[in-house]
């Protein structure tokens, strides 16, 4: 018999017009894995940050542990044993690993007035072995480590709450293969627990593999609820999108192509772990890198796009200008979509507006003036061409769902006329529906005549888009393909492992 742990009846919210949640009810369950499963926009987030005190339902009820349960704020949510994973990076810069597991609880560790460093190193220690993240030094500063490790850091935090419901929102999407593991001996560990996880993902296959049941959102409306053996792929995309959708979302074509000029080139570039890096994009081409995500390529497309100055080694331009600094690869008509959104990619404090026309500002006036009408009517054409979700180009960056902050980002560069585009991760944490908009998008820029750099993790990704796949392991490359039939992910892992 299934015993209720939080029970969430015809939940509410909504922003201005937008109605995000539409009578939701959500029951989470001692000694299970429940998965939230929708496009973006859906209502996932929302509904999981009311549980988590993050925000407040406009109208609803919940019950936690047979107690009307309306947390104050996250903090109080916290104590009571639930805690959020989000999407997005939740640590704190500039301080260190052990202090961002204990923040807030600093307190535990004042001893006569003063903090004892020691004890608080010693307890993170535990904190970060009790997840396996053997590799994160709990003294080391957080400004340094990857993303990924700094998701791990999150997770060493939440369990040292030892909480009785984990909500994890995308967190998977920001870790590798190794990564992921740790985090699914977490979630399992807590199920055999008879304690509860809440597990947000767009990626079916997993939701498959890791969640006991699986409710669908759409539009803010709950669709449906599966149990295990109702799960199929069919099924649930159909459940998401309200359609047949099919599950190819990759280039039809199977021929390499490219023009003849080459848009750009690294030469010999060393830094970091990076060694005697040597590649080129021509126009009219789609380079897919793929490895491990700490094998150096995301330092690749930095390095393109003039935000990392190499130790070694030359970036430029088929025409021979260049490339030293991001300013430079702006003038020359460069994009990068970078994999860390809110950090690198967005301004997340200011409007959808403002961030897309960044970097066509000098374009949209005279003389150092902005036209506002001509700043407002740019910005409403390109969130309307990635068929953006919002309230309105006004809205703030923060309250986007994941995938409609990538369409944020996508679509400033789109807009300012880039002939050399640089997509790092560009549909991690995205939706179905989503993805096939982006790659859509990316042959049309191809078509154009474009270069495209798509870094990515996902390899079946890069196989299905790219007219070159270039391996890179242990900062080096150890492979480089052409696009063919025959190219399968067991070609490829012998020179990613």
């Amino acid at each position: 018999m299934r015993e209720e742990l939080l029970k969430a009846a015809k939940i509410n919210k909504s922003y201005g017009p937008t109605k995000a949640l539409v009578d939701v009810d959500f029951t989470a369950y001692k000694g299970e894995i429940h998965g939230l499963i929708g496009e973006n926009g859906s209502g996932k987030s929302t509904v999981t940050t009311i549980i988590a005190g993050i925000q407040k339902a406009d109208s609803g009820e919940m019950v936690y542990k047979g107690e009307p349960h309306a947390p104050a704020n996250a903090l109080e949510a916290n104590a009571k044993g639930i805690c959020y994973l989000m999407q997005e990076q939740g640590t704190f810069e500039g301080i260190s690993v052990a202090a961002n597991i204990f923040v807030g609880k600093e307190e535990a560790f004042v001893k006569r007035g003063l903090m004892d460093v020691g004890e608080l190193y010693r307890r993170a220690r535990i904190a970060l072995d009790r997840i396996g993240a053997l590799h994160i030094s709990e003294k080391e500063n957080t400004s340094r480590l990857t993303f990924e490790d700094r998701k791990l850091v999150e997770i060493a935090r939440a369990m040292e709450n030892n909480p009785d419901i984990l909500v994890v929102d995308e967190t998977s999407t920001a870790l590798s293969k190794s990564g992921r593991d740790l985090m699914y001996k977490v979630m399992y560990k807590m199920r055999d627990e008879g304690k509860s996880v809440i597990f947000i993902s767009h990626d079916i296959s997993e939701v498959k593999e890791v969640c006991d049941y699986l409710t669908v959102l759409r539009d803010g409306h709950l669709i449906a609820t599966l149990e295990k053996q109702e799960f199929s792929d069919e099924a649930i995309r159909k459940l998401m999108v309200g359609r047949e959708v099919s599950e190819n979302f990759y280039r039809e074509d199977m021929k390499a192509t490219q023009q003849a000029e080459v848009a750009i080139r690294m030469q010999s570039v060393t830094h970091g772990i990076l060694k005697n890096i040597n590649m080129e994009i021509h126009k009219g081409e789609i380079v897919g890198i793929g490895g491990l995500t700490d094998c150096g390529m995301h330092d690749i497309g930095k390095i393109f796009f003039g935000l990392i100055k190499p130790d070694l080694g030359t970036v430029e331009l088929g025409s021979g200008v260049p490339i030293d600094n991001s300013l430079t690869a702006v003038k020359k008509k460069m994009a990068y979509v970078a994999k860390d959104r809110d950090n690198e990619a967005l301004i997340t404090a200011a409007s959808i507006k403002d961030n897309i026309c960044a970097p066509v500002l000098p374009q949209l006036g005279h003389k150092g003036l902005i036209f506002a009408k001509q700043e407002r009517d740019y910005a409403q054409k390109w969130a309307d061409e990635l068929k953006t979700k919002m309230q309105g180009i006004d809205q703030y960056v923060m309250y986007l769902s994941g995938g409609n902050k990538q369409k944020v980002s996508v679509a400033k560069w789109v807009g300012f006329g880039a002939d050399i585009f640089i997509f790092d991760c560009p549909t991690r944490g995205i939706d179905i529906g989503v993805k096939a908009d982006i790659y859509k998008l990316m042959m049309n820029l191809k078509a154009e005549g474009k270069a495209i750099l798509m870094i990515s993790e996902e390899m079946m990704e890069i196989i299905g888009m790219a007219d070159r796949t270039i391996i890179v392991k242990d900062g080096e490359i150890t492979g480089e393909f052409k696009r063919d039939e025959g190219l399968t992910e067991d070609k490829l892992i012998e020179y990613i492992i």
